[in-house]
């Protein structure tokens, strides 16, 4: 499973609130709720904040064992 890395404090240190995201058409509100909820999303999107921030995808993401796999053994 993949997590997300305090994607929002990233873009806030590099001058990205959610309004000016959303302002600029970079990152739509329904996108910036699915990174807030844990839930996948697009590579364009990625690629986007990686751009924004100057970052590689690995500090926006981490990858975690899924704990329901662990109970279906």
């Amino acid at each position: 499973m993949i997590a997300y890395n305090d994607v929002f404090r990233l873009l806030s240190d590099n001058g990205y609130s959610s309004y000016r995201l959303q302002q600029d058409k970079l990152i739509s509100g329904s996108t910036q709720d699915r990174i807030r909820s844990g839930q996948p999303v697009n590579l364009t999107t990625i690629d986007t904040i990686c751009r924004l921030c100057g970052c590689q995808p690995g500090d926006l993401l981490t990858w975690l064992p899924d704990p329901e796999e662990g109970k279906r053994k």
